[in-house]
């Protein structure tokens, strides 16, 4: 996973790197690797971490994206040490935008979305703070646990209760033991295929406005309205239930908002009534199936039971995160080019609208079918968002 922002003027690499530096001693995520044991299982272990240097990397003719991408590629995986990138993207003299881009990137193992807004800005604070010459660097920024501790604090939370493993299962059952399936065909899907990215621009910032006036004026959250075009567009396009594996943050506690890590849990949301109030009660069970720790909730299945098809959808409103970047710095996430077998979609609000992206196989049915929800989905919350 990366984020790119761009600077508003030249950068000091020096202070880039100290500044760099510095956030990594912040954040105990950065400084952990994976490997493997003799035996094949899999270890976290702490490393130690120098200075770092700058690596040039000439474009030559390519296209700047993908020597990006083969910089990140190479360097973000987990068992490399260290699994994350500072790179610094320099325009050429004569371009249109002459800013510098600044690229933040690491293995998702180790970061989440909310967690790379946080680096931006610890990285921001942390650089202004070696142009001022005042130290100790970062200091006037919140404390950040280690991510180690949230995880230690989460396996040492009580078993979940019984209603909520039977509320898991019916769930599982209903798709015949495996977690949450596309409800439309995506053809063969056996192995995995190259990925098709859709990236929509579906409502404005005043769209995004009226959406969420009516949820407040209805007591419910934006998300609310959100779901129940969703529900609908699964039941017009396929009719079936909306049921979808549905990734929520675990940062359960305000001490966790700081830290970075990969903060994300997973649970399942199953919406038959598109009515807003029965999809607020929805996502409020979404969230409660994933408030336990799932591997003992999940044991009876051997672990996740995921097949190829999984579908998975999630909901993030930068709006609500206590982090706020400044627009001005044209903030992007970037992830990586994959293969997959399954359809991953993903809601961001921000203060530029709602933007969908989707990620689905490659293969003829799937490019129908994904395309025919999407737009049903599209048009759903188009209605919805109509003054």
């Amino acid at each position: 996973m990366a984020v790119a922002v761009r600077l508003s003027g030249p950068a000091d690499e020096d202070a880039l790197a100290e500044a760099w530096q510095a956030v990594v001693q912040r954040h105990g995520t950065l400084r952990t690797a994976f490997s493997r044991t003799g035996d094949g299982d899999l270890r976290l272990h702490e490393v130690t971490l120098g200075a770092g240097t700058w690596s040039e990397h000439p474009v030559d003719g390519h296209a700047t994206r993908e020597v990006l991408r083969d910089v990140l590629d190479t360097a973000c995986r987990s068992c490399a040490v260290p699994s994350h990138r500072l790179c610094l993207v320099v325009p050429d003299a004569d371009a249109e935008d002459p800013r510098p881009a600044l690229v933040i990137a690491a293995d998702h193992a180790h970061v989440d979305m909310w967690s790379l807004v946080v680096l931006v800005r610890d990285l921001l604070a942390c650089l202004e703070d070696v142009r001022a010459g005042t130290g100790p660097v970062g200091a006037s920024l919140p404390a950040a646990p280690a991510f180690a501790e949230h995880t230690a604090a989460l396996e040492a939370r009580p078993a979940a209760p019984g209603q909520v493993r039977r509320r898991w299962a019916d769930i599982l059952e209903a798709e015949g033991g495996l977690m949450p399936l596309f409800p439309l065909p995506l053809g063969d899907v056996s192995s995995a295929r190259p990925e098709v990215v859709e990236v929509r621009d579906v409502l404005d910032a005043e769209e995004v406005g009226t959406l969420s006036q009516r949820a407040h004026e209805a007591g419910l959250r934006t998300i609310a309205l959100a779901v129940s075009a969703l529900t609908s567009a699964t039941r017009e396009v396929a009719h079936r239930p909306l049921r979808a594996v549905f990734p929520v943050h675990s940062r359960y506690e305000g001490r966790w908002h700081d830290a970075c890590g990969w903060f994300i849990t997973n649970a399942v949301i199953e919406s038959f009534d598109p009515d807003p109030a029965a999809c607020a009660s929805a996502v409020k069970e979404a969230l409660g199936l994933g408030s336990w720790p799932l591997a003992p909730i999940l044991a009876p299945w051997g672990g996740m039971p995921q097949a190829p098809g999984m579908f998975a959808v999630s909901w993030l409103d930068t709006r609500r995160l206590p982090v706020r970047i400044d627009p001005a710095l044209e903030l992007q996430y970037v992830s990586a080019r994959i293969r997959t077998d399954g359809v991953m979609v993903w809601f961001v609000v921000n203060d530029s609208g709602l933007h969908l992206r989707c990620r689905y196989p490659d293969t003829p049915q799937a490019r129908e079918n994904v395309g025919a929800w999407l737009d049903a989905v599209e048009r759903a919350l188009r209605v919805a968002a109509a003054s």
